[in-house]
C-alpha cells in the first residue's frame, strides 16, 4: 500500500469507470504478421516439448532458447573457474568471458563513449532488477536526498522500483510523490509539469508497465527531471525484452534489468549507470573481490564495477545471458519481435472485447500494450480464473502483480487482476487456446 506518511497525494482519486471508444480501431494501423506461422517455437525445449501448453505469462519470466541452456552447461564443461581470481588459463578465459558480455551490454543500451566504445564500466552485475535498483536507492540517494527534497516515481510502479524508495525516503526525511496517468495508462506533460519541479532530487519510473503494458515518456521524465537538477532511474525489466533503447536517448542516469525476462537465467541482473554517479554510490554488499585494499580497522573499495559485486559471480549465467541477447538481438530482431507482438496483442484483444464477460484493465488499444494485458472475468475471483486456465494447458499470472498501489488507485476488485503477457514465440493457437479457455471459466460459473 502507498506509505501516506510520506507521500503527497493532489491526484490520488482514480475515474469511477473506464469506458472507451473502439470505434477507431482500425484506424490505428493494421499488424501485418501471418500469426499462425511460427518459426521460433521449436527453438525452446520447454514449448516444443510440451505443445499442448499455451505459454502467456512471459513478463514474470521468459522461456529459454536451446541455445541460452547449451551455453550454461557449456561453460561449466569448458571454463569452469572462479573469474578474476586466478591467473591459469581457466580463469582468465571465464573472466574475458564475463567482460566480454559486459561489453555486448553496454553496446547494447547505447552505454557507449563518443567513438562508439563500449563503456564497459558502466555494466553492474547483480542478482535481478530489484537488486539493481536497491544499489541505487541505499547506495546513491543518500548522498543527494535532504529533508523535504522529493522522489518522484509513477503510481504504475513494480513493488520492487516503490518500496526502496519508501524506505529511503523515510529515512533522509523526503517525500515520495507519484505521477499519476490516465484512465489509458499515459503520464501527460500537465502531470510532468506538476509533479516534477525545484524540490525533485530523483525521477525513477518503469520503462514498460508490467500490469499496462504501457510505455511511459521516459525521455520527457529525464528531460524534467534534469532541468530542475535532479537523477533519473528507469527500470527497464519489461522494456528490453521488447524493444530497442539507448540510455543516451532516454536520457537515463540508471537503469536496470533481469536477464530473466530476456530470455537469459534466473539470477542475474544488470545494474548501468554513469561513471560519475556510480563513483559516488556506496557498495550495498561487501566481502570478497569488491575490495582494494583491507586492513584490521578498515577496507578500500575496488573500481566500478567490481566494487558492487561482492563475492563470486554467477560466471555461467552472465556467459549465457549474452547468448540469450545475441538470439534476442540478431537471430531474432527487435523489429521482428515488435511486429509479431504487437499483431498477436492486437488479435487477443480483439477477441477478449467480443467477451461480454471480460473487462480489460487499462486500455483497450493493442497498439498502447508492449505485451502485457491484463484483465478480470465478472464475478470471478483471478486466482480461480487462472486454476480453471491452468486445467486446460493455458499459463497466465493471477494477483496483484506487485503493483498494489495501481490496482488500489485503479479501484479494481479484490486488488487482484489476470495478466497475459505475450511473446514474440507465441503464435495464433496460444491466444486461440486462451480465449477458448476463457469461455470455458465463464460457463464453469454459469452452468
Amino acid at each position: 500500500m502507498i506509505d501516506t506518511e510520506n507521500v503527497t497525494c493532489d491526484t490520488c482519486t482514480a475515474p469511477s469507470e473506464f469506458v472507451f471508444d473502439a470505434s477507431d480501431e482500425v484506424s490505428r494501423g493494421w499488424p501485418r504478421v501471418d500469426i499462425e506461422l511460427n518459426p521460433f517455437k521449436g527453438d525452446f525445449p520447454l514449448l516444443a516439448q510440451h505443445p499442448e501448453l499455451a505459454f502467456l505469462d512471459s513478463g514474470a519470466t521468459a522461456q529459454r532458447p536451446a541455445c541460452v541452456l547449451e551455453a550454461q552447461k557449456s561453460f561449466y564443461e569448458t571454463m569452469n573457474a572462479n573469474p578474476l581470481r586466478g591467473l591459469y588459463s581457466l580463469s582468465v578465459e571465464a573472466t574475458e568471458a564475463i567482460a566480454k558480455v559486459r561489453s555486448q551490454i553496454a553496446e547494447l543500451i547505447g552505454a557507449v563513449d563518443e567513438r562508439g566504445r563500449a563503456r564497459a564500466n558502466e555494466v553492474v552485475f547483480c542478482r535481478n532488477t530489484s537488486e539493481a535498483l536497491n544499489i541505487v536507492a541505499k547506495g546513491f540517494a543518500p548522498h543527494v536526498l535532504e529533508p523535504g527534497d522529493e522522489v518522484v516515481i509513477s503510481i504504475m510502479e513494480h513493488h520492487s522500483n516503490l518500496i526502496p524508495w519508501q524506505q529511503v525516503c523515510r529515512e533522509t526525511g523526503a517525500k515520495l510523490v507519484y505521477l499519476y496517468p490516465t484512465p489509458t495508462g499515459q503520464i501527460t506533460d500537465d502531470e510532468i509539469a506538476a509533479k516534477i519541479g525545484p524540490a525533485t532530487k530523483i525521477v525513477s519510473c518503469g520503462h514498460v508497465s508490467n500490469v499496462l503494458g504501457v510505455e511511459n515518456p521516459i525521455a520527457k521524465l529525464a528531460a524534467a527531471a534534469h532541468a530542475n537538477g535532479a537523477y533519473m532511474v528507469v527500470d527497464a525489466a519489461q522494456s528490453v525484452p521488447h524493444m530497442a533503447l539507448d540510455v543516451r536517448e532516454l536520457g537515463a542516469d540508471f537503469l536496470a534489468f533481469s536477464a530473466h525476462k530476456a530470455l537469459g537465467p534466473m539470477g542475474v541482473g544488470v545494474l548501468w549507470g554513469r561513471t560519475d554517479l556510480l563513483d559516488r554510490t556506496d557498495p550495498v554488499y561487501t566481502g570478497g573481490e569488491m575490495i582494494d585494499s583491507v586492513t584490521e580497522q578498515g577496507a578500500t573499495w575496488a573500481p566500478v564495477p567490481e566494487k558492487f559485486e561482492a563475492g563470486t559471480q554467477d560466471a555461467a549465467g552472465i556467459y549465457a545471458t549474452g547468448v540469450a541477447l545475441d538470439y534476442l538481438v540478431d537471430k531474432v530482431g527487435y523489429e521482428t519481435v515488435a511486429e509479431r507482438e504487437r499483431a498477436l496483442v492486437h488479435y487477443a484483444m480483439s477477441r477478449m472485447v467480443e467477451l461480454p464477460f471480460v473487462d480489460i484493465v487499462g486500455s483497450i488499444y493493442w497498439d498502447q500494450h508492449h505485451g502485457a494485458i491484463s484483465f478480470n472475468v465478472h464475478g470471478i475471483h483471478p486466482h480461480d480464473v487462472a486454476s480453471i486456465m491452468d486445467m486446460d494447458g493455458v499459463c497466465i499470472r493471477a494477483g496483484h502483480h506487485c503493483a498494489q498501489p495501481l490496482l488500489t488507485w485503479l479501484q479494481v476488485e479484490n486488488l487482484a487482476c489476470c495478466r497475459a503477457s505475450i511473446a514474440f514465440y507465441n503464435d495464433k493457437y496460444d491466444i486461440d487456446r486462451f480465449i477458448d479457455s476463457l469461455n470455458h471459466v465463464w460457463s464453469v460459473f454459469h452452468n
